[in-house]
C-alpha cells in the first residue's frame, strides 16, 4: 500500500511540475523583450482588446466555406511539394455571406494567382515548412482586394497540408 501511495504521489507531482512548467514557459517575459518590442507588444494587445467580438456580432457571424486549393511548391528542381488548403472566410452578415458565394469562383482564382509558385520564391518558406501566419496575411490582403475591404473579416485556415513528391 506505501508503494501505490508513494507512486501515486510522484504522478501528482510529476504532473503538477509540468503543467507549471508549460504555463510559466509559456509566454516570454514582457521585460526580457526590449523596450521597442514590449511597446509594440503593449500596442497589439490593445487593438487584440478592441478587436475582439461582442456577444451580438458573435452571433451574426457566417461562415463561407469555400473547395480545397492545391498549390505546388517549385523550386530550382521544379515542384517538390504540393501545398492543400482548406479555407473558410468569416463574413458579418448574411448579405456579405451571399456577395462572397456568388464570388467563391472569381476569389479561388486571385488566390491561385497571387499564390501560384509565390510560396518558394519568398520568405513564406522556412526550412521546407510554411510560414502560416504569413500565408494568412497574404490570404487576408487577397480577399480584401476582390472583394473590397469589409466584406470578409478573416480567412480562417481549416487545413494546411504539404506532400512532399
Amino acid at each position: 500500500m506505501k508503494y501505490v501511495a508513494i507512486l501515486l504521489l510522484a504522478i501528482v507531482l510529476t504532473g503538477a511540475g509540468g503543467a507549471g512548467g508549460y504555463f510559466f514557459f509559456q509566454k516570454q517575459a514582457v521585460a526580457s523583450l526590449g523596450p521597442e518590442k514590449a511597446d509594440a507588444l503593449a500596442e497589439k494587445l490593445a487593438r487584440d482588446k478592441e478587436a475582439r467580438l461582442t456577444e451580438e456580432e458573435a452571433k451574426n457571424l457566417r461562415f463561407v466555406k469555400l473547395e480545397p486549393i492545391i498549390l505546388p511548391i517549385i523550386d530550382a528542381n521544379g515542384v517538390n511539394q504540393v501545398v492543400t488548403l482548406i479555407l473558410t472566410l468569416e463574413v458579418n452578415s448574411e448579405e456579405n455571406e451571399k456577395f462572397v458565394e456568388a464570388l467563391k469562383p472569381r476569389l479561388k482564382d486571385a488566390y491561385l494567382q497571387d499564390m501560384y509558385g509565390v510560396l518558394s520564391r519568398t520568405a513564406n518558406l522556412k526550412e521546407g515548412m510554411i510560414k502560416v501566419d504569413e500565408l494568412k496575411t497574404r490570404l487576408n490582403k487577397v480577399s480584401a482586394k476582390v472583394l473590397g475591404e469589409k466584406k470578409v473579416n478573416s480567412v480562417l485556415l481549416q487545413v494546411v497540408n504539404q506532400r512532399p513528391i
